[in-house]
């Protein structure tokens, strides 16, 4: 068992048709391997926050996700809200990829910050990295600091990019003092869990995270 790395695992379960059983044995892992926070969605936040209830271990959800930047601005905002009141005490959310690469800056910036003002809890950026040019990178971290963000994250998932040392010494070298970063996509090993920390990620978004404490591979795991 590698228990040093479990206090910087968010472990996730974000899928289609998760059973209250199943969410239940989630948040029981979370306890048993003392990870940083169970990662769950928004629908099944208040189930997560009675159980963990007493054990330390934080709530956290996700918004605008898995299809990211498709949520008005002030639904993100209301939808952050609840989430904190349901029990959740940090959120990642997606930002407005599309309002970046149109030029559309303040309001990249504002839809950020809608939520950072609504919710009052640490907010973690997924800031698509593959999808960007440079210029669109530097902005995107810009803006993201300016909006408040507590956490820069290089993507939402697997599905845009395993996350990787370049990325993440990217995201580190720019981010200001009280900016950290976390690791997100297809974490899975414990050797690739180690280089990313490493490179400088705090926290490390996966749904391997029982499979890397123990040190053995897990291919069947989602790409979170």
């Amino acid at each position: 068992m590698t228990s040093d790395l479990a206090p910087s695992i968010q472990h996730t379960l974000i899928e289609v048709g998760i059973t209250r059983d199943r969410m239940i044995a989630h948040c029981e892992e979370a306890v048993a391997y003392s990870f940083n926070a169970a990662m769950v969605p928004g629908s099944w936040v208040p189930l997560a926050a009675e159980v963990l209830a007493g054990t330390g271990i934080p709530v956290a959800s996700a918004l605008d996700f898995p299809t990211v930047g498709v949520m008005t601005s002030a639904g993100k905002a209301a939808e952050a809200a609840e989430l904190v009141r349901l029990g959740a005490t940090q959120i990642d959310i997606g930002v407005q990829i599309g309002w970046l690469k149109s030029g559309m800056f303040d309001a990249f910036r504002e839809d950020i910050a809608g939520v950072v003002r609504a919710s009052g809890v640490p907010i973690k950026v997924m800031l698509e990295l593959p999808l960007l040019t440079e210029a669109e990178k530097e902005a995107a971290v810009e803006l993201s600091v300016e909006a408040g963000a507590a956490f820069l994250k290089n993507a939402s998932s697997g599905q845009i990019e395993t996350a990787n040392v370049d990325s993440i010494r990217y995201l580190v070298e720019r981010a200001p003092a009280g900016v950290k970063v976390k690791a997100s996509g297809s974490i899975k090993s414990l050797t690739q869990a180690r280089e990313l920390l490493a490179a400088g990620a705090v926290l490390l978004g996966t749904s391997a995270g029982v499979a890397i404490v123990s040190d053995r591979a897990d291919g069947d795991t989602a790409s979170y």
